[in-house]
Formats: structure tokens, sequence, C-alpha cells
């Protein structure tokens, strides 16, 4: 049980960073939402959430000192700054990946934890749940980056091998699109 859902955390990973492929570095920063979801912000974010829920939580604390995890500035995690590079938001998830996949690896699913930032009550918890807990958020976030990508030069789907989408032409799609606003507009 543990390697599928290690398994399914990777493939949500995956399906993030695919995202990015190919943008240029504006676009990586673009915010295409009224609360400024970018796509490298997701990771950054995913980097820090994958540092404390595999870190922290089970007193295996990463190598490296994220400052910006201790800024009172809100959303400081969901955007990069002029000085942090592709390569550097990049470089801090995948190294952040490996070490939570070590504590994966090293750890039961029965696993004890604690999450430092979770209230009293609910803060006790194991690998099972923090993998749980992760995979959605994950997903969660690699769904955010669908939509973003999408908003700027319409890829969309899984993975590059699958899309997951319908199988028809480009051309379906702006007609498919119309009788969906023509709906909403009638309703």
């Amino acid at each position: 049980m543990k390697a599928d859902l290690h398994r399914y955390l990777r493939a949500a990973r995956e399906a993030l960073l695919w995202k990015l492929d190919g943008l240029s570095e504006y676009d990586v920063r673009r915010p295409l939402t009224a609360s400024g979801t970018n796509l490298l912000g997701l990771v950054k974010h995913l980097a820090g959430v994958e540092v404390g829920y595999f870190g922290a939580t089970f007193d295996r604390p990463f190598a490296e000192h994220l400052a910006w995890l201790e800024s009172d500035e809100p959303n400081v995690d969901m955007w990069a700054t002029a000085d942090e590079s592709r390569a550097d938001v990049l470089g801090l998830y995948e190294r952040a990946c490996a070490h939570a996949d070590r504590t994966i690896d090293k750890l039961d699913l029965d696993s004890p934890g604690k999450v430092p930032w979770w209230p009293d009550s609910g803060r006790a918890i194991t690998l099972h749940f923090i993998l749980i807990h992760m995979i959605a958020e994950t997903n969660r976030h690699a769904g955010h980056a669908d939509i973003v990508r999408e908003l700027i030069d319409g890829t969309a789907g899984l993975r590059p091998d699958n899309d997951n989408l319908a199988p028809v032409d480009a051309a379906w799609w702006p007609e498919y699109r119309a009788r969906l606003e023509r709906v909403a507009r009638e309703a």
C-alpha cells in the first residue's frame, strides 16, 4: 500500500512540473488569477509543503533553511522573487521531494508524527495520513497549474503522453466552449 501511495504522489509531482515545460520566465511567473496564482509559485509552495509535512512532522529536518517559511508576509510562498530563478525553485522542489521520499522510504505507514502548525487536537498523525494529505494537496495544485497553463498557451491535460481530454480535433473545442457559454447564459 505504501508503494501505491508513493506512486500517486510522484505522479502528481510530475503532472505539476510538466506544466512549466517550454514556457518563458515571464510565463512561469505570470499571475493569471485575481489571487495571483502562477506556475512557479505553485512549485515553490509545494516545496515548502513537502519540507514541512515530511520533515518537521516526523522530526526529520530538511538540510536547507527556507527563510520565507518564517516570513509574516501573506502568500510569500506562492511566488518567486526576481532573485529566485526557475532553476532555484525547481532545484529546491527536487531536493524537497528527495527528502520526502527518503522519509517515506524509511518510515512505516503507521509511524507517528506531529504537525507542528496544526491545532493540538489534530496534530498527532501517521505517515499514512500525511501521504494521503500530500497526494490531495499536490493534485489540487497540479489542477491549478493545469488551468493556469491552459490560460497561457492552451496546453491542457494530465501529461504529455496522455492528455486525458476528449478525443476530438482542435476545431471542436471553440464550438464546444461557445455552446457552454450559450447554456450558461440561458440558465
